[in-house]
């Protein structure tokens, strides 16, 4: 695009004031918090009312409507790569279920798996799920699915399986090469995925340790007093399964050839489509005639409706297709609009810049990273761009401090990709509302890999445990501590 003064006549742009760029945050958080808090509506319109404050303000600054036209198209742009998971993601989960394989993965955790080590083992396999593929919608919408079933055959709360499968989800995420935002953070940053994801070891063990005895302690506190009533709802369900789908081990296969497929570095999409049709495949062949491909193309469109007799299966099982992602899908978009803005125009900046100047130490420059990460979740709800943004602000002030890049990239992801789900009109929490059926509010208390991620990072970095100078050496070892 060429520059302001080619294209325009009049003044050129100018960077916004202070109290400028505090307005359209604060207006868009008012908004927001009116919304969705007093109205108890979703978050669409009261994003795109934020929208018109940016552009407004845009507006005010010099800039013409052409550009902020184009501000949020390049928003958009950089979401194009969640979009299209969101709508993959919708295809394979009404597929998977139309096909069975979603009801298998449900009846066979339910003879496996017993209340006592439930939320423990819900956390363990999405956690290895989403090592093996990168991704923790993909996690989520797949064995998060599942394992929401099982809880209810187990009596266990949704909320409590819900943040065991987000914790599971979201430390593979972070965690694994494959992922997208464990590129996007040591590419921001200027260092490498794997000194990102050795340098992440330290703080995630630490909170993922705290995690497991948290779940290990609720199940146990879960399976006292359950008894027959658990075991009754397990058979009521299995039985509601059994009789309705055409339960077989072969159904497995498709989530196992989606992490063979992941794991041997074929892209994330075509690794998603190929567990799309294997199970489209074998739902036609193994259902008895009620999984055409009639019914694989109208699920894949509008989800799955059950019609069991069992009230539990047909709430979980009635999800998935493209239709049921169009809310993720279009406040994705909406969303980014408003990213696209702020970015572009700088009203970001200059809030930062004023911050900066309160920052006397190397843990006090970690600890603003993450708050402007988390503040982007909430503001620019889109979890890439919590870190991209962030990254760009602070890469030449941590270079300034002579901090490795990893101290950054470390920060990066330990907040911006794990507060994504803790808020509600974020693109993650969204598609976490979706998928699971369970409201952001029901889930955080169970989310604590998600918000005690970036706690643990924090005070690791005032100990200087999480600093590391510019030849990548801890400012502290732990056991100098």
């Amino acid at each position: 695009m060429s520059s302001y003064n080619e294209n325009t006549k009049g003044r050129s742009p100018r960077l916004p004031k202070l109290w400028e760029s505090i307005l359209t945050f604060v207006l868009l958080i008012a908004v927001m918090a009116v919304g969705i808090i007093v109205f108890e509506t979703d978050p669409h319109v009261p994003m795109f009312i934020g929208v018109i404050s940016a552009a407004v303000m845009a507006l005010i600054l010099g800039y013409r409507w052409e550009q902020i036209e184009q501000f949020m198209v390049t928003g958009i742009s950089r979401a194009m790569p969640s979009i299209m998971i969101l709508i993959v993601i919708g295809i394979l989960i009404g597929v998977w279920i139309v096909a069975g394989v979603v009801p298998t993965m449900i009846y066979f955790g339910l003879k496996l798996l017993s209340p006592s080590i439930f939320l423990v083992a819900a956390l363990l396999i999405c956690s290895i799920t989403s090592l093996a593929t990168g991704t923790s919608w993909g996690t989520m919408g797949t064995m998060g699915l599942a394992l929401i079933g099982i809880a209810h055959g187990l009596g266990i709360p949704a909320a409590a399986a819900a943040g065991a499968v987000i914790s599971g989800a979201y430390f593979g995420d972070k965690m694994s090469p494959l992922s997208d935002t464990t590129n996007l953070a040591p590419a921001m940053s200027g260092t490498n995925v794997f000194s990102h994801i050795r340098f992440m070891m330290l703080p995630t063990t630490i909170t993922y340790g705290i995690c497991l005895i948290f779940f290990a302690v609720l199940s146990f506190r879960y399976s006292q007093g359950l008894g027959n009533a658990s075991i009754s709802s397990v058979e009521m369900i299995s039985n509601g399964l059994k009789n309705n789908f055409n339960v077989n081990p072969l159904l497995l296969l498709p989530p196992i050839i989606v992490i063979i497929a992941v794991i041997k570095k074929i892209p994330a999409l075509p690794g998603i489509v190929l567990g799309i049709l294997s199970g489209a495949v074998l739902g036609m062949i193994l259902q008895r005639g009620d999984c055409t491909l009639g019914d694989i193309l109208n699920c894949g469109m509008n989800g799955f409706t059950s019609e069991t007799g069992v009230a539990s299966i047909d709430k979980l099982l009635s999800t998935g297709g493209i239709n049921n992602m169009l809310f993720s899908v279009s406040l994705t978009i909406i969303s980014m609009m408003f990213g696209g803005i702020m970015e572009e125009t700088h009203q970001l900046d200059v809030i930062v810049d004023k911050v900066l100047k309160l920052v006397k130490s190397d843990g006090g420059l970690v600890a603003l990273t993450e708050a402007t990460c988390l503040a982007s979740n909430a503001t620019m709800p889109e979890q890439y761009i919590s870190i991209v943004v962030p990254g760009r602000m602070y890469a030449k002030s941590y270079e300034e401090r002579g901090l490795s890049p990893t101290t950054l990239s470390n920060a990066l992801e330990n907040s911006g990709t794990v507060t994504s789900a803790l808020v509600p009109w974020n693109t993650c929490g969204a598609f976490i509302k979706t998928t699971l059926q369970i409201s952001t509010v029901q889930y955080l208390p169970f989310a604590i890999f998600n918000y005690l991620m970036p706690i643990v990072n924090i005070a690791l970095a005032y100990a200087g445990i999480t600093v590391a100078d510019s030849n990548g050496k801890r400012k502290r070892s732990f056991r100098k501590s």
